[in-house]
């Protein structure tokens, strides 16, 4: 396979700075409104890019479960890899990519633990047998084999029986505060449209970038 002759040619919209809208996440509603209209498959899914303390960058999917107070949320283990790479560097970056509708979005910002009552709310919105995965999920870290995972999740379900699961301190909810937003739309011929709103302190700006 010669990765380099693939060729796709977008040509299905564009993107105008009098048409969106004037603040970014109702821009962004939009978009996962359209994408969950065309049925893109997981069109929730949002990666995110953290750093360490050595500046080693780290990226990984997850799903994002709010958007509401001008911020994103989205719920992991403050254990895992991403938990502890947030711990030391709080600034993140996310990207959305909808390849049926030939757009994307990437954002940068600052993120913050979600208050407990909304991870307590959103835990307790999930399927019992999710609660048991995260209780027992020391995210990240090494596990011996499969097997020894499973057995872990049996045991942990029969101390579960009929009661309801609480959430553990060490899972929850994050916010990301966006304080950059890009709009990408693929047009013919690569001149694609790309629209970026900048936080400043009288608000937002919208500004055309080069494809």
């Amino acid at each position: 396979m010669n990765l380099s002759e693939i060729r796709n040619e977008y040509q299905q919209q564009s993107l105008d700075e009098h048409s969106v809208h004037g603040m970014p996440l109702k821009q962004l509603e939009q978009w996962l409104n359209e994408a969950r209209d065309a049925q893109c498959p997981e069109y929730t899914a949002m990666t995110i890019a953290t750093s360490n303390a050595d500046g080693q960058p780290s990226c990984r999917i997850v799903l994002l479960k709010y958007v509401k107070d001008d911020s994103l949320y989205f719920f992991t283990n403050y254990r895992s890899r991403k938990g502890k790479d947030l711990s030391i560097n709080n600034r993140v970056a996310a990207h959305f990519f909808w390849p049926e509708l030939e757009r994307q979005v990437k954002m940068e910002g600052l993120v913050h633990k979600a208050a407990p009552e909304i991870s307590d709310f959103y835990f307790n919105s999930r399927p019992h047998d999710s609660q048991i995965s995260a209780v027992i999920s020391n995210q990240s870290a090494e596990v011996a084999d499969r097997e020894t995972l499973e057995q872990l999740w049996e045991e942990e379900s029969k101390k579960w029986e009929g009661k309801e699961i609480e959430r553990p301190d060490y899972w929850g909810g994050y916010q990301i505060k966006p304080t950059r937003i890009e709009f990408w739309q693929g047009r013919p011929f690569r001149l694609h449209d790309r629209l970026v709103y900048l936080k400043s302190i009288d608000g937002w700006r919208i500004k055309r970038l080069a494809p």
